[in-house]
């Protein structure tokens, strides 16, 4: 920002969510002039002019969706100084005529978004950013800042080289997003894997990545048919349909986006609180930005990964044809093979998932428990025979000659019957049915288990053979031990974020006002999130303001923003708390830890000692002279501190039974997945009891499959 401020050249790496967009936003408004930024997409450029202008700021964009008239208006604008912010595409930028107008408005600064589009060696290179290297000639005086979410020491070089920068700034920003949970879980029927991830963020905002075009539509036309408001994104589609279905998204009448790497850099909405990758990306790069499109708000966001080793196997084979197609050099494919092998390496790893991404990009993690991936979470479990099931698999190699593939190697292990264990007389082997109760899926994420630790080969070529190699012989012979992890994967467990970042929110509220803000945002016509994020709409949802100055009081609400829906929010609040005898106007508080921190006040520590006494909430109620939703909270804490063996005076046993059942499926955060899987039949309070019960005991059901405690 100070680079910015001083027309100094600078090169800025932060993850998605860091904070790029301020250092370019700030330096136009205090130094009074006009700034440009070059984005790679329309519908990027839009989100952002559109949300800047919403909260007050002077700013515009020039892209091929405009009218004449809209683009002209836009240019007087800049001609005329009015313009703080203008965002154009690369091709647009380096135009005659845009650039003359430029000129004559003085610009002090251009910032360049995506940077490493420029570089050959990033990993979404695009040869119209090239042209950008004139902007040093054209505008000698101007700073030239290059933004980027992703690249290595060997990209950063390029950029600055490339751009012609003059003794840049560097600013390499934190990769570690704490706020995202990753999960790494073997792949086995991604479609319903892919399912009961979504339905666990149900009405919330989901990305799915897949690798190919029709991949998406697949997986979009699965979703649509179990009743899932989703769409696919390609670049095949037209731009027609692509903005349609971009801006059905950002307002919220769709909740999950099937799409190819093509939606990648083309959405700003910061609430998408799932990122699922249906197969591995083809760089840790391109994973850091995908996944980094989760949980930009700050709160609480999964990102899965449904693995199997065949996605290596399938990326080379693409990556070669593609090569050969464009006749590059052989030196490029072997670089994207290299960064195959290292993205291979983050997802085959059984380490802490923050702490081997922030190492791929050269940083130190301290911590040795992050709470915030399936390694730490001890979510992965191990199959107790490992290495028996693994010299099975490999002997069964051997048997068949070391000259078929996966494919027939499960056949064989399964006792099926087929044309060419016919052929081959295999029925005959030893191996033969040797694992035919395991599930022919189940079985094909074990072999490509092997395959990643190194425990078995594969030869290069779309018809890959199974081939032994001396680990393998040394497994066979009982000198190595093997660790397999079951395919089904342990049922995600909540992360600390995740658990501090809802306490104390009434989430009924919390849903009363998204549904008040996609109503303001359809009158306004613009993205649900650029009215509030989900940030904002927690914290009125925990602190619940009546009064003006306490709404102005919540992050996320400015001046603008006060006075435009200050009125309309505080009136939803008053009649929701005075609907459900809910105590408004919170103090302000931060946020609480997985173990709830006690109050101080008489009021709880009586209301714990009548609780104790197994007394009816209503005579809580009375005694402490509280509204019901407050005594329901007090119920929650003393549950999770007391952790009493059964909760039947205050949830009916049928109740707790229908919720646990539920919880088990959907997990116990948030719990308005509980609440639409029960057709809103149990109220939100007797949810949170019960979710604060089965953790407590530890029969949570996002860790245990085991039968919740009887009632």
């Amino acid at each position: 920002m100070l680079a910015g401020l001083d027309g100094r050249d600078s090169l800025v790496v932060m993850p998605t969510g860091g904070g790029k967009s301020l250092c370019y936003q700030v330096p136009p408004v205090l130094a009074n002039r006009t700034d440009v930024v070059v984005s790679p997409l329309i519908a990027l450029m839009k989100d952002q002019s559109d949300g800047l202008r919403r909260c007050g700021y002077p700013a515009a964009a020039l892209h091929s969706n405009m009218t004449v008239a809209e683009l002209r208006k836009a240019e007087q604008q800049v001609a005329d100084g009015a313009v703080r912010l203008l965002f154009v595409a690369p091709e647009r930028l380096v135009a005659p005529r845009l650039l003359g107008l430029l000129e004559r408005a003085g610009v002090g600064a251009f910032a360049i978004d995506e940077a490493h589009c420029i570089s050959h060696w990033g990993h979404d290179f695009r040869p119209e950013y090239r042209q950008l290297a004139l902007l040093k000639r054209r505008f000698p005086k101007a700073g030239l800042h290059a933004y980027t979410a992703t690249a290595t020491p060997r990209v950063q070089r390029d950029i600055v080289e490339q751009l012609r920068l003059a003794d840049p700034t560097v600013l390499i920003g934190t990769f570690d997003r704490p706020n995202l949970v990753y999960r790494v879980v073997p792949r086995v029927d991604v479609y319903a894997q892919t399912l009961e991830a979504v339905k666990r963020h149900a009405g919330q905002a989901v990305i799915v990545y897949c690798i190919s075009r029709k991949d998406t539509e697949a997986m979009a036309g699965w979703l649509l048919e179990n009743k899932i408001r989703a769409a696919h994104y390609h670049a095949g589609e037209d731009a027609g349909y692509r903005r349609r279905t971009q801006e059905a998204f950002a307002e919220e009448r769709l909740d999950v986006i099937v799409a190819t790497v093509a939606f990648g850099m083309g959405i700003d909405r910061g609430d998408v609180r799932c990122v699922i990758h249906a197969a591995m990306p083809k760089s840790v790069e391109h994973y850091q930005q995908e996944t980094g499109r989760a949980g930009r708000d700050g709160l609480e966001a999964e990102c899965i990964l449904f693995y199997s080793a065949a996605d290596a196997m399938r990326w080379e084979s693409l990556i070669t044809k593609s090569v050969e197609e464009a006749q590059a050099a052989p030196e490029v494919a072997a670089a994207a093979c290299e960064l195959l092998r290292e993205m291979q390496k983050v997802a085959g790893a059984h380490r802490c998932r923050h702490k081997v991404i922030s190492e791929h990009f050269g940083q130190k993690y301290e911590s040795e428990d992050c709470g915030a991936c399936d390694v730490c979470l001890d979510e992965a479990e191990a199959i107790a025979d490992g290495t028996v099931i693994a010299q099975k698999i490999l002997s069964c190699v051997a048997r068949v000659g070391e000259r078929f593939g996966a494919g027939h190697v499960v056949d064989v292990l399964r006792g099926a019957k087929t044309e060419m264990i016919d052929r081959c007389r295999h029925e005959r082997l030893s191996t033969y049915g040797l694992l035919k109760d395991v599930d022919r899926k189940a079985l094909t994420s074990l072999v490509y288990q092997l395959l990643d630790e190194g425990l078995l080969d594969r030869t290069p070529g779309d018809y890959p053979i199974l081939k032994l190699n001396d680990a393998s012989w040394e497994v066979l012979h009982g000198q190595r031990q093997v660790r397999l992890i079951k395919p089904a994967g342990a049922a995600p467990k909540r992360s600390k974020i995740d658990v501090a970042s809802w306490e104390g929110v009434d989430e009924g509220l919390f849903e009363s006002l998204r549904t008040l803000r996609r109503g303001l945002a359809e009158k306004d016509g613009v993205p649900a999130y650029i009215i509030f994020g989900d940030a904002t709409l927690r914290e009125l949802a925990r602190l619940r303001p009546t009064t003006l100055a306490g709404f102005g009081g919540i992050r996320g609400v400015g001046h603008k923003k006060l006075s435009d829906y200050g009125e309309v929010f505080i009136g939803c609040i008053r009649d929701y708390c005075t609907e459900h005898a809910l105590d408004s106007d919170q103090p302000s508080t931060p946020a609480v830890s997985h173990a709830i921190r006690p109050s101080s006040s008489a009021a709880r520590r009586k209301a714990f000692q009548l609780f104790a006494q197994r007394r009816p909430i209503e005579d809580v109620m009375k005694a402490v002279d509280r509204a019901r939703s407050t005594t329901a909270q007090y119920l929650a804490e003393y549950i999770v501190a007391e952790c009493p063996e059964k909760i039947d005076c205050w949830v009916a046993p049928e109740t707790y039974r229908d919720v646990a059942k539920s919880a088990r499926r959907l997990g116990t955060t948030p719990l308005r997945p509980i609440f639409e899987d029960l057709g809103g039949r149990v109220p939100y309070d007797a949810i949170r009891l019960v979710a604060r019960h089965l953790e407590a005991v530890g029969e949570d059901a996002t860790v245990s499959k085991r039968k919740a405690p009887e009632q």
